[in-house]
């Protein structure tokens, strides 16, 4: 079976939303995210660091990684992080963010270095629990590095089952042998 997957960058506040009113089934989510009160289960898939972003050229740019006591002094920009990079590769600031946004948003005239000391976000996989359906079940087996193959999950038992199947009709349909039991590559006797 085929299912289409429509993947939809959206904001923290839209994904929330979509979640709620159904136009999402799941969402991959940096937490701690408000999704006010209980009714959603949360998958914790990985750490994600922070890095600063600075200008190219930039005294930080001399650093191999940084400290937050080494922000001291600089305009440390909020914000949309699109909107931060802008500010940054104008020297207006400096910005802090995780890893795989400055990769994302990256340019050829900011530079970005980790941020030792500041605590990690966890990226994970939400979805609003009384919609687990199996869909939403057999995509979270695929999240965890389940694979079609895999001994579990809805189209692992059906293909199973079709397998299965398909080898009991096989052998039901081969005519049955009778003999010694013995191999035939054997070597003859010696009178």
């Amino acid at each position: 079976m085929t299912v289409p997957l429509e993947l939809r960058p959206l904001s923290p506040a839209d994904a929330q939303s979509a979640l709620r009113d159904g136009s999402a089934d799941v969402a991959l989510v940096r937490l701690p995210l408000a999704l006010g009160g209980d009714g959603f289960s949360a998958i914790p898939l990985y750490e994600e660091t922070a890095v600063v972003v600075a200008p190219k050229e930039h005294e930080l740019d001399a650093l191999d990684s940084v400290v937050l006591a080494d922000l001291e002094g600089f305009t440390v920009l909020h914000g949309e992080w699109s909107d931060s990079i802008e500010l940054v590769a104008a020297n207006v600031g400096v910005a802090v963010m995780p890893l795989s946004v400055a990769r994302a948003l990256s340019r050829r005239d900011v530079i970005s270095r980790p941020l030792t000391d500041a605590p990690s976000t966890t990226i994970a996989l939400v979805w609003p629990t009384e919609r687990t359906t199996p869909l939403v079940e057999e995509f979270i087996g695929i999240v965890r590095g389940r694979t079609a193959n895999s001994s579990r999950g809805a189209a692992a038992a059906l293909n199973a089952r079709g397998e299965n199947g398909a080898r009991r009709a096989a052998h039901k349909a081969t005519p049955k042998q009778r003999g010694s039991g013995r191999s035939a590559s054997r070597r003859p006797r010696r009178p």
